[in-house]
Formats: C-alpha cells, structure tokens, sequence
C-alpha cells in the first residue's frame, strides 16, 4: 500500500464532498434530497472520485470502482440514520482503495 496516495486521495476527495454538500445544501431545498438523496448522493459521490482522479493522476475506471466499492460500507450511515458517517466511512475505503492501487500519473 502506498500511504501517501491513501492519504492524498482521501484528503482531497473529502475536500470536493465537503464543498459539493454545501454547495447543493445552499442551492436546493431540503425536500429535493428527501425525493431524490437516492441518486444525488451516488452521483456526487462519482462525480468527487472522478475529480480525485483527474487532480490526483489516478487511473479514472479504477478510481470509480473504488467509489462504488466504498458506497457498500458507505450504506451503514445511511441504513442507521447518520449520513455523515456513511460518508466518512465511504471516505475512508475509497482512500484505502487509491492507496492499494498503481501510483498516480502526477508528482
């Protein structure tokens, strides 16, 4: 495993769902994720990977795999009703996943 890949593609794709919550808490009401949290979250979860890999230099198709893997223990959050730690446990296996993988394309 490589720590520092770990550590960077954790960090960075925690950075873009941080800014990307927010944002999308601002721009839409409440009831927009009661309807539609289902499909919004996976999306925005994809769409952070897909930038952790263009900024990072990671392979993209692994990087999304990796995302879809780490939505598995992801769910527990949302199952018991604490979103937030659905999405750091995401966090963290999507980091441990770019860790485990090839090293990045960029210094």
């Amino acid at each position: 495993m490589n720590p520092s890949t770990a550590l960077k593609s954790g960090l960075v794709m925690l950075a873009l769902v941080a800014v990307l919550a927010v944002l999308l808490a601002v721009a839409l009401p409440k009831s927009f994720f009661e309807d539609w949290g289902w499909f919004s979250g996976p999306a925005a979860l994809f769409l952070c990977a897909f930038g952790t890999a263009r900024i990072l230099g990671l392979p993209v198709g692994r990087t999304l795999l990796g995302v879809f893997i780490a939505g598995i223990p992801g769910l527990i959050g949302v199952v018991t009703g604490v979103h937030w730690l659905g999405t750091l446990l995401a966090v963290l296996t999507f980091a441990v996943w770019c860790g485990y993988g090839p090293e990045p394309r960029r210094a």
